[in-house]
């Protein structure tokens, strides 16, 4: 059995856009169902949402079949965390809350082997097909994508360090923490946060690096496309769920909440 190709980290270095969506209600059926809609890959986030690790693993295996790349996020820049979401099968993290360059080497630690890394090693893992991709351990690294979230002042300020990090495949720009840090909390959208976010993925780009964002605001999206992005996500499960479900319930009952 020969190792997974990961097309997604294949299609970031040919600079192919990739338009994606957020997964952050718990469960293989609803993961499912988002895979099969056409988006070119779809994070299953295990930040804010109540994802356990039994449950990301059968949203993994839902999602396998499908012409979708699986992003996982962990709950925090976690070697442990990170190493177990792997073994599952996931070939592309993206880890939260990156602060400067000596944060992102520790998260390109936390996905290579020895002696690039410091990922543990077992033979009869998810990940290696329970041992039948021959030289797994030897070839793994190859195909893992690392994403790093810049989601603070502080953060974007070192950017291009944080970009000329060895082992960083793309750079996620994380709107509302960012919003927040900047004094405008729930404010995603203020101008000086929107001149700020463009202005960092225009720096991530000139560092040769590919840039990525979730915006569920269409027009903020396609700005975002236009300042640069290559792995853009445009909404998220939950939101596509209430919106809807608003919508419904103030078409039939009149309400407008």
């Amino acid at each position: 059995m020969d190792l997974p190709k990961n097309g997604f980290k294949t299609a970031l270095r040919e600079g192919r856009q990739q338009i994606g969506i957020w997964v952050s209600i718990p469960g293989s059926g609803s993961a499912e169902a988002i895979a099969g809609c056409g988006f070119d890959w779809l994070v299953i986030d295990s930040e804010h949402t109540a994802l356990d690790l039994p449950t990301m693993l059968a949203m993994l295996q839902a999602v396998e079949p499908y012409p979708t790349h699986a992003v996982v996020r962990p709950g925090w820049n976690d070697a442990t965390e990170i190493k177990r979401i792997l073994d599952l099968g996931a070939q592309s993290i993206i880890v939260p809350y990156v602060q400067s360059p000596d944060e992102a080497a520790q998260a390109v630690a936390a996905v290579r082997y020895p002696p690039e890394g410091m990922r543990g090693v077992a033979g009869t893992t998810r990940a290696s097909r329970y041992g039948r991709v021959k030289d797994y351990t030897a070839r793994a690294n190859a195909e893992i994508c690392l994403l790093v979230q810049v989601e603070t002042a502080q953060a974007l300020d070192r950017i291009e360090e944080i970009a000329a990090v060895d082992g960083v495949d793309g750079i996620f720009i994380g709107p509302a923490d960012l919003a927040a840090s900047l004094g405008y909390p729930g404010q995603p959208s203020h101008p000086e946060v929107k001149a700020r976010i463009f202005d960092a993925i225009r720096r991530v780009r000139a560092a040769g690096k590919p840039a990525g964002i979730l915006m569920s605001d269409p027009a903020f999206a396609a700005e975002a496309v236009e300042a640069g992005t290559l792995f853009t996500a445009v909404d998220q499960d939950i939101a596509l769920l209430t919106r809807s479900a608003r919508a419904l319930a103030a078409k039939w009952k009149g309400r407008d909440d």
